[in-house]
């Protein structure tokens, strides 16, 4: 069986890449799915101390969260079509709420 250090591992390093995309990035899809990299790490997290634990909980809130972050794409995307739609572009530089 693989140490759960090693899923730990992994699991820090997807985080890790999901924040610097989300930090970084200007496009509102790049920063899209680097959330999803970052929930994907969450849930990889769960299921391994859900391996390890013995018990069945972690596996069955990752389900719960699966389902979550496909409602969050649908409402994701609606708002960037609305966002394209009024503005032409996608660029969260340009919108006046994410200003920084």
């Amino acid at each position: 069986m693989v140490p759960l250090i090693y899923y730990l591992m992994l699991s820090a390093i997807l985080f890790s890449i999901g924040a610097y995309g989300v930090l970084t990035r200007r496009n509102a899809i790049v920063v899209l799915m680097s959330l999803e990299i970052m929930m994907n790490a969450i849930n990889l997290n769960l299921i391994a101390f859900s391996a390890y634990g013995g018990g069945l909980s972690g596996q069955a809130f990752t389900l719960f969260l699966i389902s979550i972050a496909a409602g969050e794409v649908a409402v994701g995307l609606a708002i960037f079509l609305s966002l394209y739609r009024r503005r032409g572009t996608i660029d969260l530089r340009t919108s006046p709420v994410m200003r920084w």
